[in-house]
């Protein structure tokens, strides 16, 4: 049993790279000894609920790390989430715990850090002003900062880091920033149990944080359009509705409440997010250049007809279906409106992302790193 340290900068925004985090310290505690450090307020067992995950590990959050994450918090909605920040923060404070550790992994992206390591990488954080495969991911002047901090400006990771990325997406931003190939190990998605598809409601379901970046208004206007078009069909908005991002989801709660065929659920216990799933025949997801798409692949899991933008990782979620992609609102439309009047069915299997297969790989690649940092002494 080896001692591992699991990085993750915050948990605060219930969102993807945090159900990963969770699975990562599942899969490893069974086998290892498993502290969690990071800059949160949120308790493990409210995650848990919100991911069906059973993490149970020792937690290390910086000191005074509740009313920074609070301030944070109340800034974000302005300034944006600062993870770059978060993590040089998350860095600096791990480095004077490093040698009570054998391995660290990062679910939280990369870092230049002390120790042999696994390092699953959302999308790269740092070093945004190289170019990548569709443009700059520039965060200007604060971006470049944060990169010298990190210790990453020379864009070299450390050799002892083991590489993943979340899709194949991720996986060649990483190579143009950093010239080291990673490994593709989609997040986990087990199954969800779904009515039959007769029986289903001819109904749409957007699932993630209600925010900016996620589109959430975009989701209300597809329905609107295929609801012009003669199509009677509603739509579930369900997810989180962090501080962060306060004002956009008010707009859309004025939004909802001028439609009656709209209903937004904000912090649903899972067992109520999976019987939404498994009602309903579609999934929308209306964020662009998303790194993977967590709620794009429960659809899949769910044995729903599943869109999403033709950008970013979705297009691995989707295995590049041509009629599941859109580029613009009104195509959109038009793939959902084909799709109820053609009677268009789920196409990939169920368990495409398991669970027990993410875990094994994790167990896997931690138990690699781990033999080969024993063999440089």
């Amino acid at each position: 049993m080896a001692r591992v340290a699991v990085l993750h900068n915050t948990l605060d925004f219930n969102g993807g790279a945090d159900a990963v985090c969770l699975h990562v310290c599942e899969a490893l505690q069974a086998v290892h000894d498993v502290t969690l450090f990071t800059i949160s307020t949120t308790p493990l067992a409210a995650l848990n609920r919100l991911f069906g995950t059973s993490t149970d590990v020792t937690v290390e959050t910086l000191p005074g790390s509740g009313p920074l994450a609070g301030l944070l918090s109340r800034i974000d909605d302005r300034w944006g989430p600062q993870l770059a920040f978060r993590s040089v923060v998350l860095d600096r404070w791990f480095r004077r715990h490093a040698d009570a550790f054998d391995l660290a992994v990062s679910t939280a992206n990369e870092f230049a850090l002390p120790i042999p390591s696994v390092q699953y990488v959302h999308f790269p954080q740092f070093n945004g002003h190289v170019p990548g495969p569709d443009g700059v991911h520039d965060d200007g002047v604060a971006g470049r900062v944060w990169t010298r901090m990190a210790g990453l400006a020379d864009r070299r990771l450390p050799e002892d880091a083991a590489l993943l990325a979340n899709s194949s997406y991720t996986a060649d931003h990483l190579a143009a920033r950093y010239g080291r190939a990673a490994r593709v190990l989609h997040p986990p998605v087990d199954p969800i149990p779904g009515e039959p598809w007769s029986e289903r409601e001819r109904g749409v379901v957007t699932v993630g944080r209600i925010a900016p970046d996620n589109r959430t208004l975009d989701a209300i206007d597809v329905v609107d359009r295929v609801r012009d078009r003669g199509h009677d069909i509603h739509l579930h908005l369900v997810g989180s509705a962090p501080d962060a991002y306060r004002s956009y989801v008010e707009r859309v709660e004025a939004a909802v409440d001028r439609r009656a065929y709209v209903t937004l659920e904000v912090a649903v216990p899972r067992e109520r997010l999976e019987t939404l799933l498994g009602r309903h025949r579609y999934g929308v997801n209306p964020k662009r250049g998303e790194h993977f798409g967590m709620a794009l692949a429960e659809y899949v899991a769910a044995g729903m007809v599943p869109f999403a933008h033709d950008s970013g990782g979705q297009r691995d979620v989707v295995d590049g279906a041509a009629d599941r992609l859109y580029g613009t609102v009104e195509e959109a439309a038009d793939l959902l409106a084909g799709a109820v009047e053609t009677d268009a069915r789920p196409r990939l299997p169920p368990d495409r992302f398991a669970v027990d297969r993410f875990h094994e790989r994790v167990r896997a690649v931690v138990a690699t790193q781990l033999d080969e940092a024993a063999e440089a002494g």
